[in-house]
Protein backbone atom coordinates (compact mmCIF):
# COMPACT_ATOMS: atom_id res chain seq x y z
CA UNK A 1 0.00 0.00 0.00
CA UNK A 2 1.80 3.10 -1.06
CA UNK A 3 0.68 6.15 -1.39
CA UNK A 4 1.92 9.90 -1.67
CA UNK A 5 2.31 11.63 1.41
CA UNK A 6 2.30 15.56 0.65
CA UNK A 7 5.51 16.85 1.66
CA UNK A 8 3.88 19.68 3.68
CA UNK A 9 1.64 17.30 5.61
CA UNK A 10 5.48 15.68 6.53
CA UNK A 11 6.69 18.78 7.61
CA UNK A 12 3.47 19.61 10.00
CA UNK A 13 3.67 16.56 11.31
CA UNK A 14 7.65 16.56 12.09
CA UNK A 15 7.04 20.57 13.23
CA UNK A 16 3.66 19.00 15.95
CA UNK A 17 5.89 16.34 16.96
CA UNK A 18 9.04 19.02 17.59
CA UNK A 19 6.31 21.40 19.75
CA UNK A 20 5.29 18.17 21.62
CA UNK A 21 8.62 17.27 22.75
CA UNK A 22 9.75 20.45 23.89
CA UNK A 23 6.42 20.81 25.99
CA UNK A 24 7.03 17.20 27.60
CA UNK A 25 10.97 18.31 28.20
CA UNK A 26 9.26 21.05 30.12
CA UNK A 27 6.48 19.47 32.09
CA UNK A 28 8.56 16.10 33.27
CA UNK A 29 11.97 18.44 33.97
CA UNK A 30 15.48 16.72 35.38
CA UNK A 31 15.61 16.45 39.18
CA UNK A 32 18.27 15.75 41.80
CA UNK A 33 17.20 13.95 44.80
CA UNK A 34 16.24 10.74 45.50
CA UNK A 35 13.20 11.00 42.61
CA UNK A 36 16.00 11.40 39.80
CA UNK A 37 15.82 8.36 38.36
CA UNK A 38 12.11 8.28 38.15
CA UNK A 39 12.19 10.91 36.41
CA UNK A 40 14.64 10.18 34.03
CA UNK A 41 12.53 7.23 33.28
CA UNK A 42 9.77 9.08 32.47
CA UNK A 43 11.76 11.10 30.06
CA UNK A 44 13.65 7.74 28.57
CA UNK A 45 9.78 6.94 27.74
CA UNK A 46 8.06 10.02 26.83
CA UNK A 47 10.99 12.53 25.00
CA UNK A 48 12.12 8.90 23.14
CA UNK A 49 11.63 9.87 19.30
CA UNK A 50 7.99 8.89 17.77
CA UNK A 51 5.47 9.79 15.48
CA UNK A 52 3.55 11.76 17.84
CA UNK A 53 -0.18 11.13 15.50
CA UNK A 54 -2.21 10.96 18.87
CA UNK A 55 -1.51 14.20 19.80
CA UNK A 56 -0.95 15.54 15.82
CA UNK A 57 -4.84 14.58 15.22
CA UNK A 58 -5.98 16.07 19.02
CA UNK A 59 -4.07 19.58 17.41
CA UNK A 60 -4.91 19.09 14.06
CA UNK A 61 -8.95 18.59 15.12
CA UNK A 62 -8.92 21.62 17.51
CA UNK A 63 -7.34 24.33 14.65
CA UNK A 64 -10.11 22.52 12.38
CA UNK A 65 -12.41 24.64 15.06
CA UNK A 66 -10.77 26.90 16.11
CA UNK A 67 -9.64 25.86 19.56
CA UNK A 68 -6.68 27.80 21.51
CA UNK A 69 -3.42 26.65 20.39
CA UNK A 70 -2.30 26.87 24.20
CA UNK A 71 -4.64 24.84 25.29
CA UNK A 72 -4.48 22.34 22.34
CA UNK A 73 -0.48 21.97 22.97
CA UNK A 74 -1.18 21.11 26.84
CA UNK A 75 -4.06 18.98 25.95
CA UNK A 76 -2.00 16.95 23.48
CA UNK A 77 0.96 16.66 25.86
CA UNK A 78 -1.57 14.90 28.38
CA UNK A 79 -2.59 12.31 25.78
CA UNK A 80 0.66 11.65 24.77
CA UNK A 81 1.85 10.58 28.36
CA UNK A 82 -0.85 8.78 28.78
CA UNK A 83 0.27 6.64 25.06
CA UNK A 84 4.29 7.18 26.61
CA UNK A 85 2.96 5.26 30.44
CA UNK A 86 0.78 2.63 27.87
CA UNK A 87 4.19 1.51 26.53
CA UNK A 88 6.30 1.42 29.65
CA UNK A 89 4.13 -0.77 30.60
CA UNK A 90 3.06 -3.01 27.25
CA UNK A 91 7.12 -3.82 27.32
CA UNK A 92 7.10 -4.91 30.43
CA UNK A 93 8.32 -8.84 30.95
CA UNK A 94 4.48 -9.66 32.31
CA UNK A 95 2.97 -8.25 29.40
CA UNK A 96 4.80 -8.33 25.63
CA UNK A 97 8.15 -8.73 27.15
CA UNK A 98 10.04 -6.48 24.57
CA UNK A 99 13.91 -5.45 24.75
CA UNK A 100 13.50 -2.59 22.40
CA UNK A 101 10.95 0.43 21.55
CA UNK A 102 11.61 3.31 18.95
CA UNK A 103 15.25 2.29 18.41
CA UNK A 104 16.23 2.31 22.20
CA UNK A 105 15.94 -0.43 25.04
CA UNK A 106 12.58 -0.03 26.93
CA UNK A 107 12.33 1.58 29.85
CA UNK A 108 12.57 -1.52 31.82
CA UNK A 109 15.49 -2.41 30.01
CA UNK A 110 17.23 0.73 30.63
CA UNK A 111 16.12 0.91 34.21
CA UNK A 112 14.54 -2.10 35.75
CA UNK A 113 11.38 -3.43 36.49
CA UNK A 114 10.35 -1.44 39.48
CA UNK A 115 11.29 1.86 37.96
CA UNK A 116 9.36 1.16 34.91
CA UNK A 117 6.44 0.47 36.63
CA UNK A 118 6.38 3.64 38.47
CA UNK A 119 7.76 5.48 35.64
CA UNK A 120 4.21 4.45 33.80
CA UNK A 121 2.23 5.24 36.69
CA UNK A 122 3.88 8.56 37.09
CA UNK A 123 2.88 9.49 33.45
CA UNK A 124 -0.53 8.88 33.85
CA UNK A 125 -0.94 10.84 36.85
CA UNK A 126 0.74 13.97 34.78
CA UNK A 127 -1.64 12.95 32.35
CA UNK A 128 -4.62 13.91 34.81
CA UNK A 129 -2.55 16.49 36.15
CA UNK A 130 -2.26 18.70 32.91
CA UNK A 131 -5.55 18.37 31.73
CA UNK A 132 -6.92 19.40 35.34
CA UNK A 133 -5.02 22.38 35.27
CA UNK A 134 -6.26 25.80 34.80
CA UNK A 135 -3.40 26.33 32.67
CA UNK A 136 -5.09 24.38 30.08
CA UNK A 137 -8.10 25.59 30.03
CA UNK A 138 -9.74 28.21 32.50
CA UNK A 139 -13.45 26.49 32.35
CA UNK A 140 -13.58 23.95 34.99
CA UNK A 141 -16.78 22.39 33.55
CA UNK A 142 -14.28 22.05 30.58
CA UNK A 143 -11.46 20.28 32.13
CA UNK A 144 -13.98 17.97 34.02
CA UNK A 145 -15.35 17.03 30.61
CA UNK A 146 -11.63 16.61 29.54
CA UNK A 147 -10.75 14.72 32.43
CA UNK A 148 -13.68 12.39 32.12
CA UNK A 149 -12.90 11.62 28.46
CA UNK A 150 -9.10 10.53 29.28
CA UNK A 151 -10.39 8.04 32.13
CA UNK A 152 -12.86 6.14 30.05
CA UNK A 153 -10.42 6.55 27.09
CA UNK A 154 -7.84 4.82 29.41
CA UNK A 155 -9.22 2.83 31.98
CA UNK A 156 -11.30 -0.60 31.68
CA UNK A 157 -13.74 0.66 29.36
CA UNK A 158 -10.85 2.07 27.13
CA UNK A 159 -6.57 1.13 26.84
CA UNK A 160 -6.70 -0.65 29.84
CA UNK A 161 -9.52 -3.51 28.89
CA UNK A 162 -8.26 -4.10 25.70
CA UNK A 163 -4.87 -4.46 27.22
CA UNK A 164 -6.86 -7.27 28.89
CA UNK A 165 -8.56 -9.28 26.44
CA UNK A 166 -5.19 -9.08 24.82
CA UNK A 167 -3.69 -10.71 27.83
CA UNK A 168 -6.37 -13.72 27.67
CA UNK A 169 -6.67 -16.74 24.59
CA UNK A 170 -9.30 -16.29 22.50
CA UNK A 171 -11.32 -19.55 23.64
CA UNK A 172 -13.26 -22.04 21.77
CA UNK A 173 -17.01 -20.74 20.78
CA UNK A 174 -15.99 -17.12 20.52
CA UNK A 175 -16.02 -15.65 17.11
CA UNK A 176 -12.06 -14.76 16.75
CA UNK A 177 -12.51 -11.41 14.62
CA UNK A 178 -15.34 -10.23 16.66
CA UNK A 179 -13.17 -10.71 20.18
CA UNK A 180 -10.11 -9.16 17.93
CA UNK A 181 -11.71 -6.25 16.66
CA UNK A 182 -13.48 -4.88 20.12
CA UNK A 183 -9.76 -5.68 21.93
CA UNK A 184 -7.81 -3.96 19.21
CA UNK A 185 -11.10 -0.86 18.94
CA UNK A 186 -10.28 -0.52 23.26
CA UNK A 187 -6.53 -1.17 23.19
CA UNK A 188 -5.46 0.83 20.10
CA UNK A 189 -8.69 2.57 19.05
CA UNK A 190 -9.54 4.39 22.39
CA UNK A 191 -6.79 6.45 22.79
CA UNK A 192 -6.65 7.97 19.24
CA UNK A 193 -10.82 8.11 19.29
CA UNK A 194 -9.52 10.50 22.41
CA UNK A 195 -7.74 12.03 20.60
CA UNK A 196 -10.22 13.46 18.12
CA UNK A 197 -12.48 14.07 20.93
CA UNK A 198 -10.08 16.45 23.26
CA UNK A 199 -9.51 18.84 19.98
CA UNK A 200 -13.43 18.74 18.71
CA UNK A 201 -14.40 20.03 23.06
CA UNK A 202 -11.15 22.59 22.68
CA UNK A 203 -13.12 24.26 19.45
CA UNK A 204 -16.19 24.06 20.93
CA UNK A 205 -17.34 21.50 18.14
CA UNK A 206 -21.36 20.73 18.03
CA UNK A 207 -22.77 17.36 18.64
CA UNK A 208 -23.01 16.34 14.65
CA UNK A 209 -18.93 17.50 14.15
CA UNK A 210 -18.14 15.71 17.41
CA UNK A 211 -19.70 12.32 15.79
CA UNK A 212 -18.08 12.97 12.41
CA UNK A 213 -14.45 12.70 14.45
CA UNK A 214 -15.24 10.29 16.37
CA UNK A 215 -16.41 7.64 12.95
CA UNK A 216 -13.06 8.88 11.65
CA UNK A 217 -11.10 8.38 14.37
CA UNK A 218 -12.00 4.83 14.85
CA UNK A 219 -11.95 4.33 11.37
CA UNK A 220 -8.23 4.93 11.66
CA UNK A 221 -7.58 3.82 14.79
CA UNK A 222 -8.89 0.05 13.50
CA UNK A 223 -6.64 0.59 10.65
CA UNK A 224 -3.66 1.66 12.46
CA UNK A 225 -3.82 -1.78 14.01
CA UNK A 226 -4.03 -3.46 11.22
CA UNK A 227 -1.18 -1.98 9.75
CA UNK A 228 0.51 -2.46 13.10
CA UNK A 229 -0.16 -6.26 12.48
CA UNK A 230 0.73 -6.50 8.52
CA UNK A 231 4.16 -4.25 9.58
CA UNK A 232 4.74 -7.24 12.49
CA UNK A 233 4.48 -9.74 9.24
CA UNK A 234 6.40 -7.66 6.34
CA UNK A 235 8.03 -4.84 8.60
CA UNK A 236 11.79 -4.08 8.66
CA UNK A 237 12.76 -4.29 12.09
CA UNK A 238 15.90 -1.72 11.89
CA UNK A 239 13.09 0.92 10.67
CA UNK A 240 10.21 -0.20 13.23
CA UNK A 241 13.10 0.26 16.34
CA UNK A 242 11.14 -3.28 17.59
CA UNK A 243 11.29 -6.47 16.73
CA UNK A 244 8.79 -8.00 14.60
CA UNK A 245 6.71 -11.63 14.06
CA UNK A 246 6.15 -11.14 18.12
CA UNK A 247 2.91 -12.02 17.89
CA UNK A 248 3.86 -15.24 15.50
CA UNK A 249 6.49 -16.12 17.88
CA UNK A 250 3.81 -15.91 20.75
CA UNK A 251 1.35 -17.79 19.00
CA UNK A 252 -1.27 -14.84 19.14
CA UNK A 253 -4.06 -14.61 16.61
CA UNK A 254 -4.01 -10.89 14.75
CA UNK A 255 -5.71 -9.29 11.87
CA UNK A 256 -3.15 -11.24 9.12
CA UNK A 257 -3.21 -14.68 11.00
CA UNK A 258 -7.08 -13.99 10.54
CA UNK A 259 -7.73 -12.69 7.33
CA UNK A 260 -3.89 -13.31 5.31
CA UNK A 261 -1.70 -10.38 4.36
CA UNK A 262 -3.71 -9.47 0.98
CA UNK A 263 -7.13 -9.90 3.22
CA UNK A 264 -6.22 -7.29 5.88
CA UNK A 265 -4.68 -5.00 3.00
CA UNK A 266 -8.49 -5.03 1.71
CA UNK A 267 -9.70 -4.65 5.60
CA UNK A 268 -7.19 -1.57 5.73
CA UNK A 269 -8.37 0.29 2.50
CA UNK A 270 -11.90 -0.09 3.04
CA UNK A 271 -11.38 1.35 6.67
CA UNK A 272 -9.16 4.62 5.26
CA UNK A 273 -12.21 5.18 2.70
CA UNK A 274 -14.83 5.19 5.58
CA UNK A 275 -12.55 7.25 7.55
CA UNK A 276 -12.44 9.44 4.70
CA UNK A 277 -16.20 9.64 4.03
CA UNK A 278 -16.51 11.23 7.72
CA UNK A 279 -14.49 13.85 6.74
CA UNK A 280 -16.64 14.92 3.91
CA UNK A 281 -19.18 17.86 5.55
CA UNK A 282 -15.75 19.28 6.44
CA UNK A 283 -14.61 20.00 3.17
CA UNK A 284 -10.99 21.41 2.83
CA UNK A 285 -10.80 21.98 6.50
CA UNK A 286 -10.20 18.75 7.32
CA UNK A 287 -7.21 18.40 4.32
CA UNK A 288 -4.90 17.73 7.04
CA UNK A 289 -6.91 14.91 8.60
CA UNK A 290 -7.24 13.29 5.02
CA UNK A 291 -3.46 13.01 4.65
CA UNK A 292 -3.43 11.63 8.02
CA UNK A 293 -5.06 8.47 6.67
CA UNK A 294 -2.48 7.78 3.93
CA UNK A 295 0.37 8.64 6.47
CA UNK A 296 -1.38 5.91 8.62
CA UNK A 297 -1.34 3.39 5.64
CA UNK A 298 1.96 4.38 4.29
CA UNK A 299 3.63 3.95 7.36
CA UNK A 300 7.18 1.89 7.63
CA UNK A 301 7.51 2.11 11.44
Amino acid sequence: MIYNIDPQFEQRLNEVADRITVALDQLIPPATGPEAQLMRAMRHGALSKGKRLRPFITIEVGRMFGAPEKALLRAAAAVECIHAYSLIHDDLPCMDDDDFRRGQPTVHKAFDEATAVLAGDALQALAFEIMVSPETHRDALMRCKLVERLAVASGPRGMVGGQMIDMNPITEGEEPLQILARMQRLKTGALITLAGEVGALLGGAVEAERHAISGYTNDLGLAFQIVDDLLDVEGDPSLLGKATEKDLEAGKVNFVSLLGVDGAKDRVRYLAAQAKQHLASFGSRATSLLHTVDFVLNRRH
